[in-house]
């Protein structure tokens, strides 16, 4: 039996999946929205999250919420981990879904080099998890060295090493100089925050190498005010649990440090190979498929990938990066080509639109690339706090972040400084001995399990 409407799927709720779902709003189509969380997430504010300024709410709106007016459209929290194209089916953990056109937005992950297990000691920051891990182990980090006796670890403790000199490695390293330097100035009695020694870590010979040499420098000026240590044509060569290695300049060199962070690359979704297998597709390094003019898969019309997981080039044959803007203009595009194409109708090639960029550079400070306009300093940061404003999805959330902002440049404060996870109390084991006397136990074991008052530090 001919059914009366298209079934588009969409795998993943990020900016391209979502957009492209919006843009069918009230198409004659049955779409499905795919995602593991129940969550669309602005990623360019992660970082915020990390350093304390955000709450996670503050920055992801229920996928639910967002579409409940689209009356075409659901959405499924589920995982996809293959394809049978032959069948038209997205292959799910728990199912199977049928399709007639795919739009597939998965996003990408973190990218080791092929050293996966430095993961654990270095995380990155795609996710919520990450961003709130990050957090944990920063803040952690002047507990710890608030409780240590011994210098030279409370120089490893308050050591931070950001890895990665790209708009996520500078807005981490920038937000880290303000809480070193300003948000935690008065709350410890043992130690000066600010004596905190903050690495940023950069393979090339410049940071923000994507951006004019000039906003490059501004805003290496910007983070030498907070100061942040940068140290380009730098690679990381060992990630320990207690010391990075790296070399610079032909040299190795070892730091003591606890905590290190990852921004130095991303990797397509691992759901991006499997779609490259079970259609026979080409990937480039970072996992990327080629795709066709249309961002369709060659011999593949109704199956597009767009996001991270595309490889497409722009205009200047350069390949497209994969940032908010590239995926947002995808998912736009992509829903009008799949109605052309069920029309039988031409499409047109897609055409980027580059807007420019912009990174943050603690408060009050920002550089931004606008092709026809270039601001750094404190007019950057008033474009990039309007741009990013602009594009929180709902407009509660652009209220709430922009209280909180508005808080935190009046008070130099970050309200969401909370410690969660695993219980920090392994990071201080073994180093606590209590005073109680020997005979009394009791004491001695409470103490122990404790680290409260009754306790020297050895």
């Amino acid at each position: 039996m001919k059914r009366d409407k298209h079934r588009v799927v969409i795998i993943g709720g990020g900016f391209g999946g979502l957009y492209a779902a919006r843009h069918f709003n009230k198409a004659p189509v049955e779409v499905t929205l795919v995602d593991r969380k129940n969550y669309h997430l602005f990623q360019p504010l992660l970082y915020q999250v990390a350093t304390g300024a955000l709450s996670p709410g503050d920055i992801a709106s229920p996928l639910r919420m967002i579409l409940k007016r689209q009356e075409n459209t659901r959405v499924i929290m589920a995982e996809a981990i293959g394809f049978d194209t032959e069948r038209r089916q997205v292959l799910l953990s728990d199912g199977e879904l049928p399709y007639d056109f795919l739009v597939v937005a998965a996003g990408s992950s973190h990218h080791y080099f092929g050293n996966d297990s430095w993961g654990e000691h270095a995380p990155g920051l795609k996710t919520i998890e990450d961003a709130t891990e990050i957090r944990r182990r920063v803040l952690l980090a002047f507990e710890a060295a608030e409780r240590e006796t011994d210098q030279e670890k409370i120089k490893a403790w308050l050591t931070f090493v950001v890895v990665g000199g790209g708009p996520t490695g500078v807005e981490l390293v920038g937000a880290l100089g303000e809480i070193a330097r300003e948000t935690l100035r008065r709350d410890f009695r043992h130690i000066n925050p600010a004596d905190a020694k903050i690495i940023l870590l950069e393979g090339s010979r410049r940071i923000l190498s994507a951006y004019p040499e000039k906003l490059s420098l501004k805003a290496r000026q910007s983070l030498a005010r907070l100061g942040v240590i940068i140290r380009d044509k730098t690679i990381a060569t060992e990630i320990y649990p207690d010391r990075l290695v790296f070399t610079s300049g032909g040299k190795e060199e070892r730091l003591a440090t606890r905590t290190v962070l990852w921004a130095a690359g991303v990797i397509s979704s691992p759901l991006g190979a499997r779609l490259a297998e079970a259609v026979g597709a080409q990937t480039d390094k970072t996992g990327r498929l080629a795709v066709n003019p249309d961002l369709s898969l060659p011999g593949h019309p109704n199956i597009h990938v767009i996001g991270d997981m595309a490889h497409v080039t722009g205009r200047d044959g350069k390949t497209l990066p994969g940032v908010a803007q590239v995926a947002m203009q995808q998912g736009k595009y992509v829903a009008r080509t799949v109605l052309r194409k069920m029309r039988g109708k031409t499409v047109k090639p897609f055409h980027y639109r580059d807007f420019g960029s912009m990174a943050t550079i603690g408060r009050s400070s920002a550089v931004a690339d606008l092709r026809w306009l270039r601001l750094s300093g404190f007019l950057g940061w008033l474009a990039w706090l309007f741009v990013h404003i602009m594009y929180i999805v709902e407009f509660q959330s652009r209220l709430l972040v922009f209280v909180q902002w508005a808080w935190n440049y009046f008070t130099r404060g970050r309200s969401t400084r909370l410690i969660t996870g695993p219980s920090p109390l392994p990071l201080f084991k073994g180093r606590i001995q209590a005073v109680a006397g020997s005979g009394d136990k009791s004491k001695s074991d409470r103490a122990e399990r404790t680290g409260v008052s009754g306790i020297t530090w050895r």
